[in-house]
């Protein structure tokens, strides 16, 4: 028989709940989702497996709520951002805003943001929470460009090639390191092709 899940009414409870999730947060980051445990989390979190597990039903039920804490941390950021763009835009500063800010998103978020994305190939729910992710950045991004004035035919598809090719650049940056690439170079070319997606 399954243990009964509670959802905590009481500020405490609803504490406790959320340290569990932290502590989850911190457990993945640092050996992975395969490798992680309950008991590793219940340590983190300072309670009894037994405490977890009345609160969740396995781990991969907490996998969820620490995706969402991910997506929040890594989409504030970029909403802000967007938020504060106003006319008149320099298009050449602001992509280089942009990548600046990718970069420093998935580097603040490095070890779970690559094991969330290697758990998306195989999990079609997980995928799903990217590919909302993915489509709501591509929105906002495209409703804040038109609205400072920069709006080339096929917007929206050069705002979500724009942000693969970004998110690439990102990558290759910070996790790939190839000691032939030199990333100066690769940075500026990227920029050429950007400027060229939202010229015409």
């Amino acid at each position: 028989m399954e243990n009964a899940i509670r959802e905590p009414k009481q500020s405490r409870s609803i504490k406790k709940k959320e340290e569990i999730i932290k502590a989850a947060y911190y457990v993945f980051s640092d050996v992975g989702y395969y490798n992680a445990n309950t008991a590793d989390i219940a340590k983190k979190a300072k309670v009894s497996t037994g405490i977890v597990y009345s609160y969740f039903k396995d781990k991969r039920d907490i996998l969820f709520y620490v995706i969402k804490i991910y997506i929040d941390d890594v989409t504030k950021p970029i909403e802000d951002f967007i938020n504060s763009v106003n006319e008149p835009i320099n298009i050449d500063s602001f992509l280089d805003d942009v990548i600046d800010l990718t970069i420093s998103v998935h580097k603040k978020n490095a070890n779970l943001h690559n094991i969330l994305h290697s758990l998306a190939d195989t999990h079609n729910d997980i995928n799903e929470e990217f590919m909302v992710l993915e489509e709501k950045i591509t929105y906002l991004g495209t409703t804040k460009l038109k609205a400072v004035g920069v709006n080339p035919t096929n917007l929206i598809e050069k705002v979500h090639l724009a942000m693969d090719m970004v998110q690439s650049f990102a990558h290759e940056y910070l996790y790939d390191n190839h000691e032939y690439i030199d990333y100066d170079a690769m940075r500026k070319d990227v920029k050429k092709c950007l400027l060229a997606l939202f010229s015409d």
